[in-house]
């Protein structure tokens, strides 16, 4: 190929889908691709910081940046109390809805995207999403799938349900039932969605194919599961993480000087629960650590902050991980992956999705440690903490994962294996 390829990314509509992104096109940059973006309202501006070309889907009537934000603010308020239950519990009052919204994202797309592809005309394309939109399979070029969730969005013998929370050996049937129940209705309406696109239907539950030409996974080798029969190595191609470069990260001034430093960051969607955080605040001020706090931007909310605490609306947070004795997250696989790659271990308080997943593999291989966001005490997570940061073995072991997944950076892995495509 003469001319540099152009690779087009489509990220979902989420911050961890689109850094993800980031570093990968970062890297393809590098080896002399033109990465190039096509945004959904509410991400304008994102890719652009990074100095990348951005492709806006078009707005129409109550599809706005505000509006989206207002449905989605609308959508997190309504489910905030389904955070507290199993992820059993979740299937029909938070699971079940969420499918529901993402068919209609994408089928209310698929227009605007097939004409932004046509214009763009790429040689390849990148989705980075839960869900198949025919525009990218009609669009004549070979295109990749991210699976940047758990690997367990990869189904397979040896491998828990998605958005499960179940550890290899449960029992999956109670869960499995329940899954199909409160999935049939919006899956029936998105395979009819597929068949007036030229698509064929997919089974039950499945709501993205995976793609015959590439499909990445985060997962590094630290936390994969033994699957009975591997994944086919022509077209599965397993990361060790995607951790993206970023600006570095100068730490502020705290009253309290001394002590390990505790990174806290629960994504946009936690972010939305302030009283959660400010009950952990009181904790957080009886332990001798240094607290980073990532809020969102509902940072006005707190008009109270302990001395050993700092909050902001955002970090760049690979580059704090970096200087961190300790992660506390939601389990979105970018938080968890940036903790593995770079040897801190994580305390997972997991909201929904795949964050279930992703703490309780945690505490199965030893890389952390999983806690419930309903029905801890101030005593049980000040215990939860203080043992992590004095946990010598897990800290060892954690950093024989950083060793092997910065020796293998899968960035460059994936950028090479996207530019083979095209060969």
């Amino acid at each position: 190929m003469m001319r540099a390829p152009e690779i087009a990314f489509f990220p979902e509509a989420s911050f961890g889908a689109a850094l993800n992104c980031v570093g990968i096109a970062q890297e393809l940059q590098r080896q002399g691709a033109n990465p190039v973006f096509i945004c959904h309202a509410g991400f304008t501006g994102v890719f652009a910081e990074y100095g990348f070309k951005e492709y806006h889907l078009p707005e129409h009537p109550g599809s706005s940046a505000e509006a989206i934000a207002d449905y989605w603010q609308e959508f997190i308020n309504t489910h905030l109390p389904h955070f507290d239950l199993s992820p059993l519990e979740q299937l029909p009052t938070y699971v079940g809805p969420t499918w529901r919204a993402i068919v209609e994202t994408a089928i209310a797309a698929e227009g605007d995207l097939a004409g932004l592809l046509a214009q763009i005309r790429p040689d390849a394309i990148v989705l980075d999403n839960v869900i198949m939109f025919p525009a990218i399979a009609n669009a004549g070029c070979p295109w990749v799938r991210i699976v940047s969730c758990a690997e367990t969005e990869i189904s397979g013998v040896g491998v828990p349900p998605y958005l499960s929370g179940l550890a290899p050996g449960d029992d999956t049937g109670a869960f499995n039932t329940a899954y199909a129940a409160a999935t049939r209705d919006v899956h029936r309406h998105y395979n009819a969605f597929r068949k007036r696109h030229g698509l064929t239907a997919l089974p039950p539950g499945t709501f993205l194919e995976s793609s015959p030409d590439l499909n990445l996974l985060l997962a590094p080798q630290a936390v994969r599961y033994e699957r009975a029969e591997p994944l086919n190595a022509a077209c599965f191609v397993f990361l060790e993480g995607c951790v993206r470069r970023e600006s570095d990260y100068e730490l502020p001034r705290f009253a309290v000087d001394g002590g390990p430093l505790v990174y806290v960051g629960f994504g946009s969607l936690g972010a939305v629960d302030t009283a959660l955080i400010k009950r952990m605040l009181l904790v957080f001020q009886t332990i001798p650590a240094r607290f980073l706090v990532n809020v969102g931007g509902l940072i006005e909310a707190y008009d109270v902050v302990p001395d050993n605490v700092h909050l902001a609306s955002w970090f760049p947070q690979p580059s704090v991980i970096e200087q961190a004795s300790l992660v506390i997250h939601h389990g979105g696989n970018n938080s968890f992956c940036e903790a593995l790659y770079h040897g801190v271990p994580s305390l997972v308080m997991p909201y929904c999705w795949d964050g279930h997943d992703n703490a309780q593999r945690a505490q199965d291989v030893g890389v952390g440690r999983r806690i419930n966001r309903a029905g801890w005490t101030d005593a049980s997570l000040r215990v939860a903490i203080m043992d992590l940061l004095e946990d010598a073995p897990m800290r060892r072991h954690l950093a024989d994962v950083a060793r092997d997944m910065q020796s293998y950076p899968g960035t460059s892995r994936a950028a090479r294996e996207i530019l083979q495509l095209l060969d």
